[in-house]
């Protein structure tokens, strides 16, 4: 019976140098590794250790286990260390006071926005009063409160954990690592897949569905830095080029940080995102990215041919974007995809001849149906996605063709169709195309360049100087030098300096 009892003692020992070990190889700035630790040994006095531990990285005051002996932390522990698998738990009224507690010295609480739960007080409020993840939350649940604060706690955590790691009074350059170090390495966040993309986009642009999967477009990611950032007094400004949204830090002497959320943060120049058409980049301030989360998943549903759909969530975005540009014309669209030419009109009749500030010139589209030259169902052809696929686009080329035929002079007819050609390495057949529509509209830099770019890649050089002259031109006069001719000028003139 001694020696038994020796043994378990023994074992015992043993048991407990193993976890001791094990425990000091836990990050010890790592609040997940501790509450995981603390998960698998709850009973030992190293797993309470590691509890205590991580109450302290967040701040928290007392021993949890005599502040909290009835509150079951299992919900809590569960916010940091569960699986993609798994969904946001709800948390109890209790539970959610202990995070509240330990977040109350974060940066949205300053904000009126944190104190605000429906939505028209959120859009009565200045822009820099929201707080961006409570005004998208409600915007997409409404008086679902619970949830909310569960999501909201979720944030909470990951912004505690992020500031155990940064020093006191810690500079704007090293919150931005912090927050690439956590949220792209330990947590893994990632761009979905294209399968998954292109098939569930709207699941990864609201904030709830980027939590859960750790997945998300740059839109949901971006959402996601700025929530973190608000809670953690880090200034940025939203970026939207056409189609795509990052975020950037600009200093006081004006040094810019640009923050690429679909490439884990790096910092991109910015003339990157600019183009033919873009000369400076618009800013979106966080009740505007409100609704461009619902302009995104707007544009899922008129990809999936429900434009009705598109419809009900381009009115959603609406209070977020008055009068907004980009919203006026792909509503206006979608009321002609549904019959209703009327209010589609008067949307279109909104951003005829308007040239955005950031951009060079009109949109064509709707030109060209205000004009006649097109109708409802050509506008949703070349509207219509491909999967990059050759049978995709062979389908989408013969419906354009069928447009083209009933409307030779629609300009995103022709340049749609052209792209189909290119986008095969057919520039042969894309080439007649271009010159057709150049004959219509002479004044587009971005069909110059292509005809430029497709003859000096036939070392027609004649051509290419003189196609990429005009674009050249055409720019200059609105004080725009992008880079793709600046790279094309240079290519030309290495193989053939003369343009005579």
């Amino acid at each position: 019976m001694m020696r038994l009892l020796k043994l378990i003692l023994l074992c015992i020992s043993l048991h407990a140098e193993t976890l001791q070990s094990l425990y000091s190889t836990l990050d010890p700035t790592s609040v997940a590794q501790h509450f995981a630790f603390y998960e698998l040994y709850p009973k030992t006095s190293v797993g309470r250790a590691a509890l205590r531990h991580a109450w302290e990285l967040l701040k928290g005051s007392g021993d949890p286990e005599l502040i909290f002996p009835n509150l079951d932390l299992q919900p809590i522990l569960s916010l940091v260390n569960r699986t993609t698998q798994e969904e946001t738990p709800l948390l109890s009224t209790e539970q959610h006071a202990v995070i509240d507690r330990l977040s109350l010295h974060l940066g949205n609480r300053k904000l009126r926005g944190y104190n605000v739960w429906n939505q028209e007080e959120i859009l009565s409020l200045p822009p820099d009063e929201i707080d961006i993840a409570r005004g998208l939350l409600v915007a997409e649940m409404g008086d679902l409160k619970e949830k909310i604060q569960s999501y909201e706690a979720t944030l909470d955590l990951m912004a505690l954990q992020i500031l155990a790691r940064l020093p006191t009074n810690a500079t704007a350059k090293e919150k931005i690592r912090a927050i690439n170090d956590y949220i792209f390495s330990e947590m893994r966040f990632r761009f979905p897949p294209h399968s998954l993309h292109a098939k569930d986009i709207d699941l990864y642009t609201f904030l709830p569905s980027v939590l859960d999967s750790r997945k998300g477009v740059c839109l949901g990611v971006s959402i996601l830095y700025l929530s973190l950032a608000q809670r953690l007094e880090l200034p940025l400004e939203s970026v939207t080029p056409p189609g795509h949204i990052y975020v950037r830090y600009v200093a006081e002497d004006g040094e810019i940080t640009n923050i690429e959320t679909t490439a884990r943060g790096i910092d991109l120049p910015s003339e990157v995102f600019l183009g033919m058409e873009t000369k400076s980049l618009q800013t979106r301030n966080p009740k505007e990215v409100i609704g461009l989360a619902f302009m995104n998943q707007a544009a899922v549903s008129w990809h999936r041919e429900d434009p009705h759909r598109a419809i009900e969530l381009y009115h959603k975005a609406m209070p977020f974007l008055p009068n907004d540009y980009l919203l006026n014309m792909f509503l206006g669209f979608n009321y002609l995809f549904v019959g209703k030419e009327k209010e589609g009109k008067e949307l279109l009749q909104k951003v005829h001849g308007v040239i955005p500030s950031h951009a060079i010139s009109t949109d064509t589209v709707s030109e060209d149906y205000l004009a006649g030259l097109t109708d409802a169902e050509s506008i949703r052809v070349v509207f219509s996605e491909v999967d990059e696929t050759s049978t995709s686009i062979l389908n989408k080329r013969k419906k354009i063709e069928s447009v083209v035929a009933k409307y030779p002079k629609f300009r995103q007819g022709l340049l749609s169709l052209a792209i189909t050609y290119l986008q095969m390495g057919r520039e042969k057949e894309a080439l007649p195309i271009l010159e057709k529509y150049i004959a219509i509209h002479p004044n587009d830099p971005t069909v110059n360049y292509y005809l430029s770019a497709i003859h000096a890649q036939r070392h027609n050089f004649p051509q290419a100087w003189k196609y990429l002259t005009v674009a050249e031109k055409l720019v200059k006069e609105k004080n725009h030098n992008p880079k793709a001719l600046l790279e094309l000028r240079q290519k030309i003139k290495k193989v053939c300096p003369k343009s005579d």
